[in-house]
């Protein structure tokens, strides 16, 4: 059975390649270094729930959207924040 903390790598990474992030980005975001957010997003350290708050202001969704799932915390994300896949390569809208 998958941890609750799985459940969070999974989404952070779907919202992650959604968004076009990679962890240097989101680390900033999270006031965390690339380090830091290689540790967590490999279960070598766990995510605070401090982290979960910066997480979900982040993305600009909810801290329960966080924790229903991927997708649905992916169907979350304001369209400012989505990637687009232009030509099979993805890019950032800027909005």
């Amino acid at each position: 059975m998958s941890s609750t903390e799985q459940h969070l790598r999974v989404t952070v990474a779907a919202l992650m390649y959604a968004t076009g992030e990679d962890q240097r980005t989101l680390g900033e975001g999270l006031r965390l270094s690339q380090a830091q957010v290689s540790r967590k997003q490999s279960g070598q350290a766990s995510w605070s729930l401090t982290d979960v708050d910066r997480l979900a202001e982040h993305y600009g969704i909810s801290v329960i959207d966080l924790f229903t799932g991927a997708d649905h915390a992916v169907s979350r994300l304001p369209m400012h924040r989505r990637a687009s896949v232009i030509g099979g390569v993805q890019t950032i809208l800027m909005r």
